[in-house]
């Protein structure tokens, strides 16, 4: 075996040790949260979403929105949603779609809150698909035809894009 596939194998066999261990963390930011530690919950979150993982990303712009354990800051909000959204987290496209609509911390527009909140209606569950699905409806009766079109092209021609995993050492 070459140092290359040796190389390899120890990082396939560290992730798949540490794997565990981050859902597990994640399962603790996500208690802390509910218990209303927010500056615990966000030093969590912070380190699996700089790690790639989309549903810390979530809870991350989600605080971040909310000002929760975190000064409110949309602009970190929509960048935080966006890594999350890519990723086809639909919580986060549901989150992400509805700044764009409102204009909160991006630019209003209705073609890219439609584009995000039809990827969050078409991958999610079936009682948040449902919800979704209304606000996306809601929001075209702002738009026309065309906008209306693009929207649905965009989504179509939307890929999922996951980031690397990063493997966090645990202190």
């Amino acid at each position: 075996m070459g140092n290359a596939a040796r190389l390899s194998a120890a990082v396939l066999i560290a992730f798949a040790l540490l794997a565990p261990a981050q859902a597990a963390s994640f399962h603790a930011g996500v208690a802390a949260f509910n218990r209303e530690n927010f500056n615990a919950a966000g030093v969590i979150f912070g380190r699996l979403a700089e790690a790639g993982d989309a549903r810390a990303q979530f809870y991350l712009g989600f605080m971040y929105e909310t000002g929760r354990g975190v000064p409110q800051d949309y602009v970190t909000a929509v960048y935080w949603y966006r890594r999350a959204a890519n990723q086809g987290e639909t919580t986060a496209q549901c989150r992400l779609g509805l700044l764009f609509d409102k204009g909160q911390g991006v630019a209003q527009d209705y073609v890219m809150a439609h584009m995000w909140l039809n990827l969050a209606a078409a991958h999610a569950p079936p009682p948040a698909r449902d919800y979704y699905a209304r606000l996306r409806d809601a929001l075209a009766t702002k738009m026309s035809r065309g906008q209306i079109g693009t929207a649905r092209l965009l989504a179509m021609q939307w890929v999922r894009v996951r980031e690397r995993p990063v493997v966090i050492a645990h202190p």
